[in-house]
């Protein structure tokens, strides 16, 4: 039986399931190969990618993440998180868990930041419309 890990990661509204199997190092988003995503959105994957490398040497698994709800960026941002879940789980490697703790916390901890609700009667979420008594 081949050893499948399947870990999840949330930003704003989108939410992410990474699901990894053996293989030779592919990752795909949604389907499509992670090169065809924009350059920085690219380099964000590939952050946790290159940590595990250095750690672990050499990457021996396939990663297939599927995203949904949420804006383009947040979906990146979800997909990077589950995708550094996955990796930790799959090594069990408490020195990677480490390295990626002390690189950017938000690789294995969830930003729980939401958008502030709108107040009643109005249009915004903070400061109210200023008004003249004249």
């Amino acid at each position: 039986m081949t050893k499948e890990i399947i870990a999840s990661g949330k930003r704003k509204t989108s939410i992410a399931k990474a699901t990894i199997v053996k293989g030779s190092g592919k990752i795909y988003i949604n389907k499509r190969n992670y090169n065809t995503l924009h350059l920085f959105d690219k380099l964000k994957i590939e952050e946790p990618i290159r940590i595990a490398k250095k750690i672990l040497g050499k990457i021996d698994f396939n990663i297939l993440i599927i995203v949904k709800g949420g804006g383009e960026k947040s979906q990146i941002e979800a997909a990077r998180v589950a995708l550094s879940k996955a990796i930790v789980k799959f090594s069990n490697s408490k020195e990677l868990t480490d390295t990626f703790l002390n690189y950017d916390r938000n690789l294995l901890v969830a930003d729980v930041r939401r958008k502030e609700a709108y107040k009643p009667g109005d249009s915004r979420a903070r400061a109210k419309r200023q008004s003249s008594k004249r």
